[in-house]
């Protein structure tokens, strides 16, 4: 079994459930009493939420290098990235550590891609769904278009997940505005929503439309490709 590089903290309610599932996962395609080999460095949240609103994005891209790096050292044979705004900073991150990262945005066109979605509505942090690092990634490697909210729902998403998700409060108001949100992406002509922030699935758990949740998306893979060359 490969080890599992994690990466984590972004926030750590988030980084939880990655832990949870890529064991509960592991346990499942083994049997008996097994787990993931994983090493995990968590950060400090605050600092990173600091950075992020101060646009820090070269400092924050150097620190996760390195903290990848001490990873490689300690045995990690692949990273995950626990976050979907974070990577934002990925690019080069292969060639520059020495290990694989398993990008969440390839694992969820992947799936995307599987089920034969060709236009998604994305829900995340203002980052994800305002700046071109995700969707470009998504429409160019795997011709899915993406569809945003309005402006103002946008402000809502991110508030709601800065505010509220990060710190594990899960509101029905909040869970009622995002369905409503979601609703009109659907309306709109999106085949499915994608959560494209590690949070939200705290919140959503299910909606009328076809629901693509990148944090169970990208742990559940993380397992399949520690299992893929099992020693």
């Amino acid at each position: 079994m490969k080890t599992i590089g994690l990466i984590g903290g972004m926030s750590w309610e988030s980084s939880a459930t990655y832990y949870s599932i890529i064991n509960r996962s592991i346990r499942e395609a083994l049997g008996d009493s097994h787990s993931a080999r994983i090493l995990m460095y968590s950060y400090d949240f605050h600092d990173i939420e600091a950075d992020q609103k101060a646009g820090h994005w070269d400092s924050m891209r150097q620190s996760i290098f390195d903290v990848g790096r001490r990873l490689k050292v300690a045995g990690a044979d692949f990273a995950v990235l626990c976050t979907n705004t974070m990577h934002k900073v990925m690019d080069g991150f292969d060639d520059e550590v020495g290990i694989p990262l398993l990008h969440i945005v390839d694992v969820a066109g992947e799936s995307l891609s599987s089920f034969g979605i060709k236009k998604i509505g994305l829900l995340g942090t203002r980052f994800t769904m305002e700046e071109d690092f995700y969707t470009k990634r998504l429409m160019d490697g795997y011709d899915i278009d993406v569809m945003v909210p309005e402006a103002k729902d946008r402000k809502t998403v991110d508030s709601i997940i800065f505010n509220e998700l990060v710190r594990g409060v899960a509101s029905d108001d909040s869970r009622q505005i995002y369905e409503g949100i979601m609703s009109a992406l659907v309306e709109k002509g999106a085949e499915a929503i994608l959560l494209g922030c590690t949070e939200i699935g705290i919140l959503i758990k299910e909606f009328s439309s076809p629901l693509y949740d990148t944090t169970v998306l990208h742990a559940n893979k993380a397992a399949k490709l520690a299992l893929a060359s099992r020693d």
